[in-house]
């Protein structure tokens, strides 16, 4: 059988074995006019005032969008959204869109264009947060005793309006949400508690699950101090097109959106598979290999122990953090890891990847990345294979693991034993 698999903005055909196991998320028909459905939802909204309601005599608002590694319709949700607020009264320039970076580098020139669009663009303020700038937050509370250090942008501002694109999530279960507050909006000294060696290491804390998982429940607890007072999140098919908006309170938008990504995402297989194919998820997820660590998280759960990988990833921006690929480099195995980074006087930036990346290479057996940007050393530093041929390296990988299963969309299908 023939499957398309994304790597980068490309597709990659492939043919696999028939009794193959594809694992892929169910059709999801595109929204026909997907404005339209913006305006609905806002005048229709789940357990709350419409927002035009909500925004009467408000003098200020913030905004909030996720940043260009996730493929959020900010084009789509922001002028609707936005001519709400003014018809409302709202002065435009008491409109501050705030991109929700995380740990991540600011969005900037083409960037910021190609994320909200020219008009927007030249027309409002938009800004960056900045997680380790210390003037820009402020504290609002503890968790577990560290703090809650949240964008003073945000927390000034008259009207709360969180946007965010919902999709499995390894640590939150799902995208969108609280999760644009925690982590997105948060400081470097919060994202030491959300991201330490003991959240990353909990059982519950993984895709698709809400109940019981801890960083879900913080997430959720920064907002409560925060506030947030409209929640307007999409969920997008395999061709990255609008396929439903939802729009209300926080707990209300959120959950009906996961309920609809659980449906489509939620795979089974009949039993651990040799050999899985996998990719990064396409652009932009995949712009670098440090994001592409969820493609191999989701691939984790479909292998067998000692299983074989191959990853297909454009990684058209590199490995994408020079400390991940140290601290991959100096410690090599979890054991070795976990001796250092378990002590939360060791936190150091991006180390929850790294311990979920070694947690994977320590389930698997080879991995092999596909990836023309990356350089066999660059691979082999991060202690993966690079491969030129896809379909020769198959062939070859199924004389000792015939048992293959793929997942073309990678981190957006969770895969699940039957």
């Amino acid at each position: 059988m023939e499957i398309g698999i994304p790597c980068g903005r490309e597709e990659f055909r492939l043919v696999l074995p028939p009794e193959a196991e594809i694992l892929e998320s169910c059709h999801m028909p595109a929204v026909s006019n997907p404005e339209l459905a913006v305006e609905a939802v806002l005048r229709n909204p789940i357990d709350s005032l419409s927002l035009a309601e909500l925004s009467k005599g408000r003098k200020s608002a913030c905004v909030v969008i996720s940043d260009v590694t996730r493929p959020v319709p900010n084009r789509v949700i922001l002028p609707p959204l936005l001519r709400t607020l003014e018809s409302a009264g709202m002065d435009r320039s008491r409109i501050t869109i705030l991109i929700a970076t995380g740990t991540h580098r600011p969005n900037v020139e083409e960037e910021l264009v190609n994320l909200v669009g020219d008009e927007i663009a030249a027309n409002y303020r938009v800004v960056n947060h900045d997680c380790r700038n210390a003037r820009v937050h402020r504290r609002i509370g503890e968790l577990e005793g560290a703090p809650i250090e949240i964008n003073s942008i945000y927390l000034d501002a008259d009207l709360k309006i969180l946007t965010g694109l919902i999709e499995p999530h390894p640590y939150a279960g799902y995208s969108g949400g609280a999760k644009s507050i925690l982590p997105g909006l948060s400081s470097f000294e919060t994202m030491k508690f959300m991201h330490s060696f003991k959240m990353i290491a909990h059982r519950e804390v993984a895709n698709c699950i809400l109940e019981g998982n801890p960083f879900h429940r913080a997430t959720l607890e920064a907002a409560r101090l925060a506030g947030v007072d409209f929640v307007v999140n999409a969920v997008i098919n395999k061709e990255k097109r609008l396929a439903g908006i939802f729009a209300g309170s926080l707990h209300g938008a959120h959950r009906g959106g996961c309920r609809m990504v659980e449906k489509c995402s939620i795979v089974g297989i009949s039993k651990p598979a040799d050999l899985v194919v996998t990719s990064g998820g396409g652009a932009p997820i995949d712009a670098t290999f440090y994001q592409c660590g969820k493609g191999l998280l989701g691939a984790k759960a479909v292998v067998r122990p000692g299983g074989a990988v191959i990853m297909l990833c454009g990684c058209e921006q590199g490995i994408g953090s020079d400390t991940f690929t140290e601290l991959v480099g100096a410690c090599k195995t979890m054991e070795a890891f976990s001796q250092i980074y378990a002590d939360p006087e060791n936190f150091v930036t991006d180390q929850w990847a790294v311990q979920s990346y070694l947690q994977v290479l320590q389930h698997m057996g080879p991995v092999f990345v596909y990836s023309p940007r990356l350089t066999k050393e660059q691979l082999s530093s991060l202690g993966v294979q690079k491969i030129y041929d896809v379909r020769k390296e198959l062939d070859a990988l199924l004389k000792s693991f015939p048992r293959v299963a793929a997942i073309p969309e990678g981190p957006y299908v969770v895969g699940l034993r039957n």
